[in-house]
């Protein structure tokens, strides 16, 4: 049956197989990666307990355990530096948060081309069945065997044009999820790299006032 159908669909069945297989090997790879992200929200929230509490031994010791996750990699841009001012402190997280958003869109380009590709492969394929179907019609030959056969080529041309379709239409569900996590990535990297730049910039100037007092 399965390759009745491709016979039918032609040639272009083999690019749209390795389209599906494609998007759907990569949707498994993007779903495992956002699970794993999954499990940020709680160790963020250790890290500003442990730094409100000026422990910053457990603070590296968290993001360094952790840093195969975005935002614990941007966190330890910032606290690797060497007492660094508010302004180096934003910045050093600013970069690396850019440094990250190719991962975290990783594959979203392969996914549209595949909602481009694969309507066309589709209709190409349908195309190229249409002239294999009526190349062997006769124009004499209207209501004979052979324009029942080429009915019957049509319907299974058509083949070709809905498995394009499919293979878009899955490929565009998988764009559309993984950009909006992407877009809701971004918004909580920037939540959590506001929340700790103020908690550094205040821990920054109450450590340059005491260093004035004492100088008094």
């Amino acid at each position: 049956m399965i390759g009745k159908l491709f016979e039918a669909g032609g040639i272009v069945m083999w690019p749209l197989l390795l389209c599906s297989v494609l998007t759907i090997g990569l949707a498994v790879e993007r779903v495992r990666f956002w699970l794993l992200l999954s499990r940020q929200q709680p160790l963020i929230r250790e890290v500003f307990k442990l730094y409100r509490q000026n422990n910053m031994v457990g603070v590296i010791s968290q993001v360094r355990q952790h840093a195969d996750l975005p935002v614990m990699r941007i966190f330890l841009s910032a606290f690797e530096l060497e007492r660094p001012t508010p302004d180096k402190f934003r910045l050093a997280l600013e970069s690396e948060a850019l440094a990250e958003i190719p991962r975290l869109r990783r594959f979203n380009n392969v996914f549209e081309s595949i909602v481009g590709l694969g309507p066309l492969l589709g209709l190409l394929g349908t195309i190229l069945g249409l002239i294999r179907s009526f190349r062997g019609l006769n124009i004499g030959d209207v209501g004979g065997s052979k324009t029942t056969a080429v009915t019957a080529g049509i319907s299974e041309a058509l083949f070709a044009t809905a498995c394009g379709m499919i293979v878009a239409i899955l490929a565009l569900l998988a764009a559309n999820t993984f950009r909006a996590l992407f877009e809701h990535q971004i918004s909580k990297i920037q939540e959590y790299g506001g929340q700790l730049e103020i908690l550094y910039r205040d821990r920054y100037e109450e450590e340059g006032e005491r260093a004035y007092a004492s100088t008094l």
